[in-house]
């Protein structure tokens, strides 16, 4: 069966999450209910990341298994006739070798998360970001975040319920990259990684949220980092702020030429 890989992009809001649930609605059973519009018993479908509720995707990367050798535009331009009206998007799709793995063959994922600290309600970004309504100073958080880089154990910014098999990961970006706006500031933080534990990101980012508002000295970060413990961690910041920005493989599927 000829073998495809989909980019995927997503608004999470009205999903409880990538992965494919009996009794809700999901991104993975989205897609697989286009995907069954077209072929008669397609395979189950598979991500390089298993979005929680709420959050976003811009660059998910998922493989589907198909009967027929589909032209990868025409795939893709009939998934997303038969997504609507469903705010999920197939923004690319590429033929690859029939062992190719979305997950198992990435070698980094990559996160934006996104907060917005003004006094005003959001409009336009309700729902797509976080909104915090006292003033944050970037600096700190900046200097904070420099903590977490490379590798440790980040029991600390683990969901309790994570099912991974250590705690130890590598992290080998974070920046924190603020916008000054009409009224108010944005701040995005920018994630890179091979894996992420579960709520990792979100975890990270409230914590430095404590930063930026003056409640934590930057060096507090470090502190909590070495304590290897869940307690010692800031706030979890909302999913609606967090975006799936992009995968990496050895070989990009998605290159042109």
């Amino acid at each position: 069966m000829p073998r495809y890989a989909l980019k995927v992009e997503y608004n999470g809001a009205p999903f409880a999450g990538w992965q494919r649930q009996a009794d809700q609605p999901s991104v993975q059973g989205a897609i697989e209910a286009a995907l069954a519009q077209l072929e008669k018993d397609v395979p189950s479908i598979a991500a390089a990341g298993r979005t929680d509720a709420g959050v976003h995707a811009t660059g998910q990367v998922a493989q589907c298994d198909m009967a027929r050798d589909w032209d990868p535009f025409r795939l893709s331009e009939a998934l997303n006739w038969h997504l609507k009206p469903a705010p999920v998007a197939i923004v690319d799709c590429a033929r690859v070798a029939d062992d190719w793995h979305a997950r198992f063959s990435a070698v980094e994922r990559r996160y934006t998360y996104r907060l917005i600290a003004r006094r005003a309600p959001l409009v336009h970004d309700a729902g797509l970001a976080w909104h915090v309504r006292g003033d944050l100073d970037p600096a700190p958080m900046a200097e904070a975040a420099k903590a977490l880089i490379g590798k440790h154990d980040f029991t600390t910014f683990r969901a309790s319920i994570c099912q991974a098999a250590s705690p130890v990961k590598t992290l080998d970006e974070v920046v924190v990259d603020p916008v000054d706006l009409p009224h108010g500031r944005e701040i995005r933080f920018h994630l890179r990684a091979r894996s992420f534990l579960h709520n990792q990101v979100r975890s990270i980012v409230g914590t430095l949220e404590r930063v930026g508002a003056g409640a934590w000295p930057p060096a507090r970060v470090a502190e909590a980092l070495a304590a290897c413990d869940r307690a010692a961690c800031g706030p979890v910041a909302p999913p609606e702020g967090l975006y799936l920005t992009g995968v990496g493989y050895p070989d990009d599927p998605f290159a042109k030429g």
